[in-house]
């Protein structure tokens, strides 16, 4: 276990006990121990998660004090895993709608919600996919606001405040390290946006609006995308962006430009230099300590890893080859979330199995 790379704390350390206790016995999957954290039961909210109920779930994301929040695209919510281990809803009745803002978010509605993003402190911010716009939970009060989008599908807005800015389906969102921009893939006016939290004025980094693969080196706003479904940044000012059915991962640098770094355009799964080789229907990404870039190569039910400094991608997690003899297999259903925690545990929403997966290297 990579416990070494930062001093735990209190809260997160007793959360990581208490996970261990609870799910002994881990399968080990491609030099990886692989446990089921939370789903894969028949439970309501007030269950412990291994016991609880998720309907389609497509992200997962941590906390600092070590609470566990999951976005259900299906069942319409975001719930919420404690440091006890008892799971609860925190937003969303399960309806699909455009409603609650300024009261309770347990009592708002989405539609079509896809993925969301937690703040060390424990703000949920969350792309409501089909009301094309982004809302907030505060931690503190426990109410949700919209923070970009008029819940009117369009495009419109950039330079002004993004509460009045217009996007078209909001697919994914993603917060860079310094917690103060919030970049969303606005797919059907196939652009990546960026929500300054400091100011609040809307802006687009990377797609013209127009269809197409964009030339290497590039600007990035003037270049056409295939239909970008994540975005993620690192801590050094770079934006990567994931296109389902372009197959590929492209990069905007800081410097506006653009290149493409993996896949050939075709569906596929191979590995090797990114130029070179082929994803199928990738969904989400995220940043590991490393500074690598973690993929859900969703059509492929595999868990991909680019490494930057040598422009190979690579297979971490596969469906289910080099478990032990005697291990209960754990296969992938369409993963659509992947997240790295600051302890380097990654978190797998694993779809279509309606649970949540942990995973530490062995």
């Amino acid at each position: 276990m990579i416990l070494n790379k930062i001093a735990l704390r209190p809260a997160l350390l007793i959360c990581l006990m208490i996970l261990v206790a609870q799910h002994a016995g881990a399968v080990t999957i491609d030099g990886y121990d692989v446990r089921v954290v939370a789903g894969g039961g028949a439970g309501p909210d007030g269950s412990t998660a291994l016991e609880a109920k998720l309907v389609v779930p497509f992200g997962a994301q941590l906390d600092r004090a070590g609470n566990l929040y999951i976005a259900e695209f299906n069942g319409g919510r975001i719930r919420k895993v404690d440091t006890k281990g008892v799971l609860t809803t925190i937003a969303g009745d399960g309806t699909k709608n455009y409603s609650g803002d300024g009261g309770p978010a347990s009592k708002a509605t989405f539609k079509g919600l896809h993925m969301h993003v937690v703040t060390p402190e424990g703000d949920v911010y969350v792309a409501d996919t089909h009301n094309h716009c982004v809302r907030k939970i505060d931690h503190k009060t426990g109410n949700i606001s919209t923070v970009a989008g008029t819940g009117k599908k369009g495009y419109s807005g950039d330079g002004g405040p993004a509460t009045k800015a217009q996007f078209s389906g909001i697919y994914c969102n993603a917060i860079n390290p310094a917690m103060d921009k919030i970049y969303v893939a606005d797919l059907n006016n196939k652009r990546i946006r960026v929500i300054d939290l400091k100011t609040g004025i809307a802006d687009t980094v990377a797609g013209s609006g127009k269809r197409g693969v964009p030339k290497d080196g590039a600007i990035a706003k003037n270049s056409p995308l295939v239909d970008p479904r994540a975005v993620a940044a690192d801590r050094h000012g770079n934006v990567y962006v994931l296109e389902r059915g372009g197959h590929a991962l492209r990069v905007v640098t800081p410097d506006g430009k653009i290149r493409t770094l993996v896949g050939t355009g075709k569906k596929g799964a191979k590995n090797g230099p990114g130029r070179q080789a082929s994803l199928n229907g990738p969904k989400h990404l995220c940043i590991d300590l490393d500074d690598n870039v973690i993929i859900a190569d969703a059509e492929n039910r595999l868990i991909r890893k680019y490494d930057v400094k040598t422009g190979q991608i690579s297979t971490l997690l596969s469906a289910s080859p080099g478990q032990k003899k005697g291990d209960k297999p754990i296969r992938l259903g369409r993963p659509h979330g992947v997240y790295v925690h600051t302890d380097d545990t990654l978190y797998i929403a694993d779809s279509y199995n309606g649970r949540i997966l942990a995973a530490r290297k062995k």
